[in-house]
């Protein structure tokens, strides 16, 4: 009788306290980066958690802010400049009375008609700006590709441009989608896509929900969503979303998500909201909507709940592609540039190829 090996569960599911560094599946260059700014391993605890009072979690987001502002900035700075860009900045007022600014990067040789993007920036719609450097280099890298980005700078809910909870910022991308498809003519925009990462995902998501409620779908021709961060209640971990624990520290961890979430929300009266949590749609709120690609990385604690709701996608009859980017952490084709170019690369391309697979329609 042959003795077969059982195999050892992934990640945090079979070892409680791997670390990232450690776990096989792990590209070792995203790792020797991590490593150099001390993420290939899980930080302390923090010192409070998501029941502490309010302005106590606003401060310690504003901490946070500032340590992953000078990690991504040191990721980026030896890199050379983005070449064959140029880029304007508008100030537009929002629908609640506040100015917006927006980045728009372009190819400098331009072309008649081009496919163009919407980005919503990361950070748990609480932390990061538009105008960070590592913002302004994705829109130069996709701009360099053949495409017209329009980064806005919509209100977080805490940090540097804070603090405005939900639906502040859901808000200020909906003023600027109606911004850009009012001068779609103008950018030189054929169809326009909209995307983002992590918490930009999850705008990316409910602004396009929103826009299906308002009567505003047909002002998006597709959706890029990146390692969206759509659950909202990471203190349960539920079965459905295993990679909750199986990732769960792995350069970001359910503690730190559980602050942003009540910064975010802080009565919790959305916590089922598709607007501010779109896992939570169902298919009435799904259906009909323009063709999809939910992108997730496969050492995430947010994996699951993107590839749920990719699942969802299909399910309602929406045109979904699911990608999963192994060996990467949270965001990692996003982040590591310098370390991981060839998967940088792609994604950028997919991005690309995805919308110009909907210009071709």
């Amino acid at each position: 009788m042959t003795n077969l090996a059982i195999p050892m569960l992934p990640g945090r599911l079979g070892t409680p306290d791997m670390q990232l560094r450690d776990d096989p599946r792990a590209d070792p260059r995203m790792i020797a980066a991590m490593a150099a700014l001390g993420l290939d391993v899980a930080g302390p605890p923090a010192p409070i958690d998501a029941s502490a009072p309010l302005e106590q979690l606003r401060a310690f987001a504003a901490e946070a802010e500032a340590g992953f502002g000078a990690a991504f900035e040191a990721l980026i700075t030896s890199l050379p400049p983005v070449s064959g860009v140029t880029s304007t900045t508008e100030v537009i007022r929002g629908v609640d009375g506040n100015p917006i600014s927006l980045f728009i990067h372009r190819p400098a040789a331009t072309r008649a008609s081009m496919p163009g993007m919407l980005h919503i920036h990361g950070g748990g719609m609480v932390i990061g700006a538009a105008a960070d450097a590592q913002y302004v280099r994705w829109r130069d890298e996709l701009a360099a590709a053949g495409m017209v980005v329009v980064g806005v700078e919509f209100r977080n809910g805490a940090g540097k441009l804070g603090s405005h909870p939900f639906p502040a910022g859901l808000n200020d991308c909906m003023s600027a989608l109606q911004w850009v498809t009012d001068n779609k003519s103008r950018l030189g925009i054929s169809k326009l896509i909209v995307s983002g990462e992590s918490g930009g995902g999850n705008l990316t998501l409910a602004t396009t929900l929103k826009a299906k409620r308002d009567g505003r779908i047909g002002q998006i021709d597709g959706v890029y969503a990146q390692c969206p961060y759509i659950f909202g209640a990471y203190a349960q971990k539920p079965r459905e979303l295993l990679s909750l624990q199986e990732n769960d520290d792995y350069f970001i961890g359910c503690a730190l998500m559980a602050i942003l979430v009540r910064v975010y929300d802080p009565t919790g009266a959305n916590a089922t909201n598709p607007l501010a949590w779109p896992y939570h749609a169902n298919a009435a709120d799904l259906r009909g909507l323009p063709p999809h690609v939910i992108s997730v990385n496969q050492l995430d604690p947010l994996r699951d709940e993107g590839l749920r709701y990719y699942r969802k996608l299909l399910d309602a009859g929406v045109s979904a592609v699911g990608r999963t980017v192994n060996g990467t952490c949270h965001a990692g084709d996003c982040i590591f540039r310098g370390a991981l170019p060839e998967v940088y690369a792609a994604t950028i391309r997919d991005i690309k190829g995805f919308a110009e697979s909907l210009a071709r329609d």
